[in-house]
């Protein structure tokens, strides 16, 4: 009998078609395993997982103005949403005003626009704070969109020690694929770890960081390399808190991570079971973490908006199930489920209804809840798992000989190995070699008439309208005042820019006003090309 040919995974390892008990020869499940909710976590950091309560269902959402996003998010509570996202137009996440001249043509396209806490204000109008958990894809800018938020909690009378959700706040994954940075690298770390210390003190429940994989994936990094370099961030991120004189037990346990989900379904649950398991070890191991909970790798996870076509877009609601399946079988702690027609234009309310409808068709209509971590134990995933940890340890070791994240990223090292895997799926693809339905097979002659969701284009002038008429009410000698003291702060090397930075806030300073006043200290950051 003639064997089948063995197959790669998508990042290159192999994978026998047929496997037996040979394939665990010598595997050891205590060192391995362990037992749900107990290190190193490759069954799940919750010892029930999801058998009493499922995932937090989120959905990523804000486009145009805040009141329209406003509206949006309403809809997705009243149709079951446990969380919300936050999605920021361009201007706000690269820290600029919506009437500068850069965010000429940007303002509200891909994100609501933020320029001040008049618009958080209205962005969580008759949206209770204390009660509902509120994730924000924000980075370089993520310490003055927490204040926002915080600052619109105390006008509802909401404590912030109530306050419960997570900023992405992961600036090193936008030197290396993103490209949404302000600063340099060492200044984003002196504000990431400030923003740890403010936290700690002020808004204990929230997740200070979430140290993101996604990002890289979307920009072609393979599954390896997007655990390798999100966790070699996240080592950087834990040095620089330590340096900064805080112990790893005070702020680990509010670490959170954000990784993609494929349509490739074995190696995504091998990636997440052998990255929570890496992370129990390096933490204990390396950082000397006592606390279980600064061991947990806790993750969020966002079905492959990479892996969506505008042809036959309906065909993404199947490809979506499966990367939510994925994600879920991997041990998720929350999920975003991409609309069917977001390679084509924002997200209409109907696409993301039926995005949360088929997380809710996993959670209440199949029995993957019955049981934590299903696929323990088989041939195939834990010999696989293994695998992916030896791949990403290695390439880790490669970054760390580079110096670090930091200095790998200064290098260009990072965005070099995922542009080099990025061509060679788009040359795969090409060939035909990498199948994608509806695009290289499977076509149809003609696409049928899809009316995608419009941004209205009068939204520039309108928030251009409101940033006038905020600077001509406020306090302008407050304003000036509170940026001196945030520039000063910036200057220093010990005071938290946090506090400062609230108290400009507060006084109506914009969000492209406190950015500005950081970059006249601080600089801006000039990428290094990949060499």
């Amino acid at each position: 009998m003639t064997r089948p040919t063995p197959r790669s995974t998508e990042s290159g390892l192999p994978v026998d078609p047929v496997l037996g008990p040979e394939a665990l020869a010598g595997w050891n499940p205590a060192e391995k395993l362990g037992a749900p909710g107990s290190y190193p976590f490759t069954r799940g950091v919750y010892p029930t997982m999801y058998t009493g309560r499922p995932w937090t269902m989120r959905q990523y959402a804000g486009f145009g103005t805040a009141a329209e996003s406003n509206a949006r998010y309403r809809q997705l509570i009243e149709h079951g949403t446990h969380g919300l996202s936050v999605a920021f137009d361009l201007p706000t996440q690269m820290g600029h005003d919506s009437d500068a001249d850069l965010a000429s043509g940007e303002v509200g396209r891909v994100g609501v626009a933020v320029d001040s806490v008049e618009d958080m204000k209205v962005l969580f109008d008759g949206i209770p704070l204390g009660e509902v958990s509120t994730s924000m894809t924000i980075n370089a800018p993520a310490a003055l969109l927490l204040l926002l938020y915080q600052l619109v909690a105390e006008e509802q009378g909401v404590a912030a020690e109530h306050l419960t959700g997570t900023i992405q706040n992961d600036v090193l994954k936008e030197y290396v694929a993103r490209g949404t940075y302000i600063f340099p690298p060492k200044p984003s770390l002196r504000l990431t770890a400030d923003i740890f210390q403010y936290c700690r003190r002020e808004v204990p429940r929230w997740n200070t960081i979430s140290i993101s994989g996604y990002h890289m994936a979307e920009a072609g990094a393979s599954p390896v390399q997007e655990i390798a370099f999100t966790l070699a961030n996240g080592i950087e991120y834990v040095r620089t808190a330590v340096a900064a004189g805080m112990d790893v037990d005070d702020f680990a346990p509010r670490l959170s991570f954000f990784f993609v989900s494929r349509t490739t379904l074995l190696e995504e649950v091998a990636k997440f079971r052998a990255a929570r398991r890496i992370w129990a070890r390096v933490m204990k191991e390396d950082f000397g973490a006592r606390n279980p909970k600064s061991q947990m790798l806790r993750f969020h996870t966002q079905t492959a908006g990479v892996q969506l076509t505008a042809q036959q877009p309906e065909v993404n609601l199947a490809r979506v199930t499966v990367q939510g399946l994925a994600a879920v079988l991997g041990g998720t702690q929350s999920l975003h489920t991409n609309s069917f027609d977001e390679a084509i234009a924002l997200p209409t309310a109907k696409a993301a209804r039926l995005a949360l409808r088929t997380q809710q068709v996993l959670a209440y209509e199949t029995d993957v809840t019955a049981t934590v971590d299903p696929f323990a134990g088989s041939y195939v995933m834990e010999s696989l798992t293994d695998d992916v940890e030896a791949a990403v340890l290695e390439l880790m070791d490669e970054v760390e000989g580079r110096g670090g994240a930091v200095a790998a990223i200064e290098q260009g090292f990072q965005k070099a190995e995922i542009e080099r895997n990025a061509y060679r799926i788009a040359r795969e693809t090409e060939a035909g070699e990498r199948v994608v339905v509806g695009v290289n097979r499977f076509r149809i002659e003609e696409e049928e008439p899809y009316e995608p969701l419009r941004v209205d284009p009068t939204i520039e002038a309108r928030q251009r309208e409101r940033l006038e008429r905020l600077r001509a009410e406020r306090d302008r000698a407050a304003v000036e005042s509170a940026l001196t003291a945030l520039r000063k702060a910036a200057a220093g090397t010990t005071e938290n820019v946090l506090a400062p930075m609230k108290e400009a806030l507060r006084a109506r300073a914009t969000v492209g006003e406190v950015c500005e006043a950081l970059r006249e200290v601080w600089g801006s950051h000039v990428p290094t090309e990949a060499f």
